[in-house]
Parts: structure tokens; C-alpha cells; sequence
């Protein structure tokens, strides 16, 4: 049995699809959010040189970086609430070590190949984007989700834009973007979804703080509550300016073992 036509009949479809790319550009003067800085620093330390005794030369170099900054995914354990983690799991020295979690960690996160949809706010609102440190309530995201004509699955994707991507390069404005109230968080926590992700620096809106969940109270709704996955800092500009509310979801986290979060490159993709 050959697997070589059911492969190039899947090749060719692709090929035709449109493929939005959903990351944003990774530099050093990128925003941040504050607990996580710096966000990224890259450093040659192998320079192409002359006069190195033959024609050829490389360069090479070191990147650091904090899990939680540019486009990335948070792994389960990067939220505990009452020192609890996802399912109950009490955080301890046996799970908290020096060098990481030996349980929940982002290498547990399985690659994501799943049924996605947009819900733009930004477009029901008639705006190119929302003002600084509006919450998105879970009333309007159900609003727009009708509107636009999208529902979520178990087991989908669910992305919210806001339009705060398209203020990326400018790190003061980003970062007092909008974000989600805990009552989004909620609601979609009961659609039982495997991720959802928006075009802002922590999901929540940071200026929210919950009388009992405390600061970014989403955070522990999906991601210590429920175990869904939450993508940060996803640019959806393109996406959404192609009018389709419904793709195919695509996102790859990084397997490094014990980690609460990791840089991902998330595609989303429409057959033509």
C-alpha cells in the first residue's frame, strides 16, 4: 500500500489554499508585557570573517528569550490558583523544581491541528480597532459570533480580534490595548475549547482586577480551571481582512520539557 497519492492529493489542495500567518516579528524593541521582560535579546557570536583559511564562513548566534513574549502559547502550568494547578494537581516541590515543572509543562501541549474561527470585534463594532483598556464582555463576543455567523466546537480554536495588532510597532500603545473580561473568559470556557488566543499582550484586560480572582482572573478561569491553552500577541490583521470567520488552525509549541509557555508560529488556513 502507497501513501504517495492520498499525500500529493492533500499537497495540492494546500498548495492552492490561502495560509495567513497569525505571528508577530520577534525583536528586541518588540512590547513586552512587564513581568516577562526583557522579551527578546539576539546576539551574534559567530561573525562571517575574512582571510579564515578557505571560502566558506558561517555565522551563528544566541538568542534569549522569556517564554511568554511575541506570539507564544501558555502551557498549564504557568497558573496555579490557591497553589493549584489544572485538575487539582497541588503545586509542590516535586512538580516546581529549579529547573522547571515535571508535570503540565508546554512539551505536553500536542501539536494543534483543529477546527478554528475568528470573532472580530473590531468589524462589529465598525472600527479598525478597540480603545485602550476596553474588556471585551462575554454578551459581545456571543453577539459577534452570531453576527458573523461562526459557533465553536469542543475542541476548536477560538481567536478574538480586537485590532490592537495592527499597534505592534509601537509598544507604548500595544500594551494599553483591550482584552477580555472574565466573564468572556468564561463563557468561553463553556464552549469546552482547546485554545483561544487574541491580538493583546495577556488576553485579560490588564486593567481588570476581580475581587476574588484577583489580576488577569482569565488566566485562572481557562487556563487552571478548565485546561484550555491561551495564544497571546497573534496577529490577525490579514485574517480578518480576508472576511473568513472559519479555518483551519494550525500551531506547533515548542517541546521543551518543563516549561510554563513557548514561542509558536501559528498559520490558519481557507481552502480555495
Amino acid at each position: 500500500m502507497t501513501l504517495t497519492q492520498p499525500v500529493h492529493a492533500l499537497l495540492d489542495s494546500l498548495r492552492s489554499a490561502a495560509i495567513y500567518d497569525l505571528e508577530q516579528p520577534r525583536h528586541a524593541d518588540a512590547p513586552t508585557f512587564k513581568a516577562h521582560q526583557p522579551g527578546f535579546v539576539y546576539r551574534l557570536h559567530r561573525r562571517h570573517e575574512p582571510d579564515m583559511g578557505e571560502a566558506r564562513t558561517s555565522a551563528s548566534g544566541i538568542i534569549i528569550t522569556a517564554e511568554h513574549s511575541g506570539t507564544h502559547i501558555d502551557a498549564l502550568c504557568h497558573i496555579a490558583e490557591n497553589m493549584h494547578l489544572h485538575g487539582g494537581r497541588r503545586v509542590n516541590p516535586q512538580i516546581q523544581t529549579f529547573t522547571g515543572f515535571t508535570e503540565m509543562g508546554v512539551e505536553e501541549i500536542p501539536p494543534m491541528l483543529a477546527h478554528g474561527i475568528l470573532i472580530d470585534i473590531a468589524r462589529h463594532r465598525g472600527v479598525d480597532r478597540l480603545p485602550p483598556a476596553v474588556a471585551v464582555s462575554a454578551e459581545e463576543l456571543r453577539a459577534a459570533a452570531e453576527a458573523q455567523g461562526v459557533s465553536a466546537a469542543p475542541g476548536d480554536v477560538v481567536l478574538v480580534r480586537t485590532g490592537n495588532g495592527s499597534q505592534w510597532h509601537d509598544p507604548e500603545e500595544y500594551l494599553r490595548g483591550p482584552g477580555m473580561s472574565p466573564e468572556a473568559s468564561e463563557w468561553l470556557a463553556g464552549l469546552d475549547a482547546l485554545a483561544v488566543g487574541a491580538d493583546n499582550v495577556a488576553w485579560d484586560a490588564t486593567e481588570v482586577v476581580d475581587a476574588h480572582r484577583g489580576n488577569l482572573p482569565g488566566h485562572v478561569i481557562l487556563l487552571a480551571r478548565s485546561g484550555i491553552y491561551i495564544l497571546e500577541n497573534l496577529f490577525l490583521e490579514d485574517l480578518a481582512a480576508s472576511g473568513q470567520n472559519e479555518f483551519l488552525f494550525l500551531c506547533f509549541p515548542l517541546k521543551m520539557v518543563g516549561v510554563t509557555g513557548s514561542p509558536v508560529r501559528p498559520v490558519a488556513i481557507i481552502p480555495t
